[in-house]
């Protein structure tokens, strides 16, 4: 009998055996939010998530399958059945692509994959209408270690942050939308860019696809990355005021995962979530914040 998985890593393990796959010389590469871990012997990347998240998984997986098979350069679900459940936890896995190249991707190859995605049709996968800042209000309705005052002022700005979204306009449409991207969810592919990271796909206004690396000026990106992000996309919406809305939207959705490992007792995190906290509540736009 196998015992049930108590761990990220022990349900890796487990669905590799289930699959046939190698497990050997396992390694975390992130365990921020989603605990994401590379194997080697099988060229492969494994993304673990709690078992309540099995249907979302599967349905992940059965869209980046349609978005590859459309001919979109987007991470590709490894060819096995998936996702695999294994005791508390689901486990997709997905090919491994080798960073070789000198630096990150640019934002301008994410405007470029974000104008080709915008113009696909709807998938034939069921999409939720984008749900605003859904897991930090579940992060601060559970938290334990937030102060009164700190809870107070993230449920008020969660709520407002909501309203100013349902009144958007949006000059780009609704549509298919990432969710989540930004150029740190990009990956080099020998001199192309595939996009990663698909958890939070949506039907929901484009630009939100847009906000996210103008907000990156937290974390130093430059103007001219902006303006050349814009220009491949093709579309700037600096001036329409909606922006900031969605900016300050991505500004608290940040906070979710630091509050949850804050929890566990992360110093590193607690430290860092109270330093956009106060940043937030003081109205700096501009304060810089540490990359995680």
């Amino acid at each position: 009998m196998t015992a049930t998985p108590a761990v990220p890593e022990s349900a890796v393990r487990d669905a590799c055996s289930q699959l046939g796959l190698s497990a050997r010389d396992i390694t975390v590469i992130r365990s921020h939010a989603t605990p994401v871990f590379l194997l080697p012997g099988a060229n492969a990347v494994a993304r673990v998530k709690p078992l309540v998240e099995e249907a979302d998984s599967a349905r992940g997986v059965a869209l980046l399958r349609w978005l590859t098979g459309q001919g979109f350069p987007a991470v590709e679900p490894l060819d096995v059945p998936q996702p695999v459940q294994c005791g508390p936890y689901v486990v997709t896995l997905w090919v491994r692509y080798s960073q070789h190249r000198t630096g990150a991707p640019p934002p301008s190859a994410l405007g470029t994959l974000l104008r080709q995605l915008h113009e696909l049709p709807v998938p034939p996968v069921e999409l939720s209408p984008y749900q605003p800042l859904a897991s930090l209000h579940d992060a601060v309705t559970s938290s334990s270690t937030l102060s009164p005052d700190d809870r107070r002022w993230l449920e008020r700005a969660v709520e407002e942050s909501r309203s100013d979204y349902r009144a958007l306009r949006s000059p780009l449409g609704q549509g298919f939308v990432h969710g989540d991207a930004y150029p740190g969810n990009t990956l080099w592919d020998g001199d192309t860019v595939r996009l990663a990271d698909w958890d939070e796909a949506a039907f929901g206004p484009r630009e939100l696809d847009l906000a996210n690396t103008f907000q990156g000026a937290r974390f130093g990106r430059t103007r001219q990355e902006i303006e050349e992000f814009v220009r491949h996309y093709g579309h700037d919406p600096s001036h329409w005021p909606g922006l900031r809305t969605l900016i300050t939207m991505r500004d608290l959705h940040t906070l979710a995962s630091f509050i949850r490992r804050a929890e566990g007792g992360d110093p590193s995190a607690t430290a860092q979530l109270s330093h956009r906290l106060t940043t937030l509540r003081t109205g700096r736009a501009q304060a810089r914040w540490d990359v995680y």
